[in-house]
């Protein structure tokens, strides 16, 4: 069947090189006037001057836009939305200042998620994740990075990327399933004085072999940080994942430089995310390689963080930069992506067109699907957002609010 999307305010098609943009491409978002989008079934099959598109094929039917802006779906390419219940008490313990390291230190953080998900059935978690990722697509969002890391045990993480696969046959939005059994190191093993050497075997021999004869993830990751899996732990876990057929990502330099992105770079990681703590060594490290730079921006602020990611630095230097929500129960508990671009903007000091660009193309780029989504172009899958505005430059403007009015995916109509 083929639809006309027209009487659009705007059209933001993003359309360019099918990979992820760099320095000044990321402020051409291809913002078009006047302009109509035919999809055909599940594909994008023409982009150009509305009153010629409606001559050209006056069968279609036709989706009225309503003066609003059409976008490409956004694409949220770093979450932890498998989890059990919320940690909402962590936030008083840091507003009393207790910092995140010592809160994990405290049984708190991670763990807390890691006691709750181990109790829990595979069905409830599929109900539990269920709902969370409805909301996540009413603010745009048609592309979901679901990372498993609250099991770290070989059954609970499996249990964890099962109830993803289960979710991805019960929504129309497109879930990009990641392994992150090394999330952290469970406190039975930091209990012993070999537990540390033997969960990291563990992660390697038995954990990553069983995801990827599943087919239960198309990633890997890594939570690479002083006082969690050090830079030679986690280049042991990725080169097992990777010689198991499974991509590679990972947290990197949250807090503190650890080498995490040197290490990503190296390693040819699809991305490294947070960069919170990066050093010049590895923005020039980025800049040379082709892994994407996710920032995270929600997450340092929910945590009262003074420092942010050095959006403009690794611009300027040429690394490709995405956004996404990192929404979790303890450090960013937000499905609204739009949101994460008003912090881009006034936080990160990047344009409206950068932060639209780092949002879809290249968070695309960052699960390693800029061939297919991100842009409005022919031959693309259509997976569209319309939101409620006049002019893009309201969509990070109207901060909070949400003005998704509908989405698409793969033609298929997702939230409305």
């Amino acid at each position: 069947m083929q639809r006309l999307f027209h009487n659009a305010g705007q059209v933001v098609t993003c359309a360019g090189p099918a990979r992820a943009r760099r320095g000044p491409e990321l402020g051409d978002a291809g913002i078009r006037t006047r302009c109509a989008v035919l999809v055909d079934g599940p594909t994008i099959s023409a982009v150009g001057d509305e009153a010629d598109l409606e001559r050209r094929f006056p069968v279609a039917d036709h989706v009225d836009c309503g003066g609003r802006v059409l976008t490409p779906g956004l694409v949220n390419s770093h979450t932890h939305a498998m989890f059990g219940k919320p940690r909402h008490e962590e936030q008083e313990l840091r507003a009393a200042g207790m910092d995140y390291m010592a809160i994990a230190a405290q049984g708190g953080g991670i763990h807390a998620s890691v006691r709750d998900l181990r109790s829990r059935s595979e069905d409830d978690l599929v109900a539990l994740a269920r709902p969370r990722l409805e909301r996540i697509a009413s603010y745009g969002a048609t592309t979901v990075e679901v990372k498993s890391g609250y099991g770290l045990t070989v059954e609970d993480e499996l249990k964890a990327l099962r109830a993803i696969r289960r979710l991805t046959e019960l929504t129309p939005l497109r879930l990009v399933p990641t392994f992150l059994g090394a999330h952290e190191i469970p406190l039975e093993a930091r209990a012993t004085a070999r537990g540390r050497i033997d969960y990291v075997d563990l992660v390697r021999y038995e954990m990553i072999p069983r995801v990827a004869d599943d087919a239960l993830a198309t990633f890997a990751d890594v939570f690479c940080e002083p006082g969690v899996f050090t830079i030679d732990e986690t280049r042991t876990i990725l080169q097992a994942a990777r010689a198991h057929g499974l991509g590679l990502k990972l947290h990197a330099d949250e807090l503190n430089p650890s080498g995490g992105a040197e290490l990503a770079a190296s390693l040819g990681a699809v991305s490294a995310d947070h960069l919170a703590a990066i050093s010049e060594t590895g923005i020039a490290a980025l800049a040379a390689s082709s892994t994407v730079a996710t920032l995270l921006p929600g997450t340092m602020m929910f945590l009262g963080k003074p420092r942010q990611a050095p959006a403009r630095a690794l611009i300027d230097a040429g690394v490709a930069v995405a956004l996404a929500t990192d929404f979790n129960p303890g450090t960013s508990p937000t499905p609204n992506f739009p949101l994460i671009l008003s912090l881009g903007v006034s936080q990160l000091r990047m344009s409206v067109s950068e932060v639209i660009v780092a949002s879809t193309v290249n968070g695309a780029a960052a699960v390693g699907l800029a061939d297919r989504i991100g842009q409005i172009a022919p031959g693309f899958s259509a997976d569209l957002a319309l939101f409620d505005i006049g002019d893009i430059r309201e969509l990070p403007y109207w901060y909070g609010d949400r003005r998704c009015h509908a989405t698409w995916v793969r033609g298929v109509a997702c939230a409305t």
